[in-house]
């Protein structure tokens, strides 16, 4: 691995070392090696290194170092450094396998946790904070809340009172900021009676059980708005269906007659649940309606909405009284 640049490097010089036990005695003529003694033996000479002197110097005769010992010598201790190399190493190995073995389950150990997420397995699931139980849920669905329909559709649900006043409540109404006052109202179990042209026939084969009425104004366009009331949605429907004639035009409190004679007013009819509700729109002052006459076709949309808001307020009214009920 470089570090960028050339390394500095250098030469180490050999040093001379000095022979182990055998000093050179300086002569006047030449030094003498290690082991060559001159001619005459010299006097007995203090040993280095702790020596004793050889208290037989003089009987010896000249000798040789001998190379056999040393050489012994040496090889036993090359013996040792290997041994003490062999072991060292055979330590080392240990040591290194050991390394290797702490760092391989260190990785599985932190394999285990990345793929659990950071958190170790166990054979046990981990505590909760809390030594409460757990909250337990019913694994059955609540029942659905009562839909109003259903409420304006069977007349064995359907027993709220039912009134002028509380189908038509106040002095007015207003719809998209506009604003009809009422005139006067009605009802009855005749049903033919307050019909024209052919519609009581039609409401008395299905089993009309009321006709309700009330006559709103507004701008010199008066509107009767009448509902029919029946035992079932399905008599209802084919009331509608079948429906001709209109509901009668209803005058007095403040609004004079109107569509009468041979003038023409717009008619509507339809139907929620089991009750049928009709428009009979037209000027006051007899003038015929055409079909640029917005003011008339507003006025029927406006009153034909209201009552269907009503009808089914009555409904949504009776559901929620029933889903608030005990035992319901």
């Amino acid at each position: 691995m470089s570090f960028g640049g050339p390394q500095p490097g250098g030469e180490q010089q050999g040093q001379q070392g000095h022979g182990y036990g055998y000093p050179q005695q300086p002569q006047q003529q030449q030094p003498y090696g290690y082991g060559y003694p001159p001619q005459q033996p010299p006097a007995p000479q203090p040993q280095p290194y702790g020596q004793q002197p050889d208290p037989f110097a003089g009987a010896h005769a000249a000798q040789t170092p001998d190379w056999g010992a040393l050489a012994e010598a040496s090889a036993a201790r090359g013996r040792r450094k290997r041994l003490l190399l062999i072991g060292g190493g055979a330590v080392a190995a240990i040591a290194v396998g050991a390394v290797v073995a702490t760092a391989v389950v260190t990785t599985n150990k932190s394999n285990d946790e990345a793929k659990n997420n950071g958190v170790t397995p166990t054979g046990s699931a981990a505590p909760t904070e809390s030594a409460s139980p757990a909250p337990s849920f019913s694994s059955v669905a609540p029942p659905p809340p009562p839909n109003p329909k259903d409420y304006i559709s069977d007349p064995k649900k359907d027993k709220a009172p039912l009134t002028p006043e509380g189908l038509f409540p106040g002095k007015k109404l207003t719809m998209n900021g506009r604003a009809y006052a009422k005139g006067a109202t009605t009802a009855t179990t005749n049903c033919a009676a307050p019909t024209e042209n052919g519609l009581g026939a039609v409401l008395k084969a299905q089993g009309c059980q009321r006709v309700l009425r009330a006559t709103y104004v507004k701008d010199g366009v008066a509107i009767t708005l009448g509902v029919a009331v029946f035992p079932s949605e399905a008599a209802a429907l084919k009331a509608k269906d079948a429906a001709v004639g209109n509901i009668a035009p209803l005058a007095g409190a403040g609004v004079a007659d109107f569509c009468h004679g041979k003038t023409v007013c717009l008619r509507r009819t339809n139907s929620i649940g089991r009750y049928v509700y009709l428009t009979y729109a037209g000027f006051i002052n007899g003038k015929k309606v055409t079909k640029a006459d917005e003011a008339v076709f507003t006025a029927s949309d406006d009153l034909g909405t209201f009552a269907f808001n009503q009808i089914y307020a009555r409904g949504r009214s009776q559901a929620s009284a029933a889903a608030g009920a005990p035992g319901e």
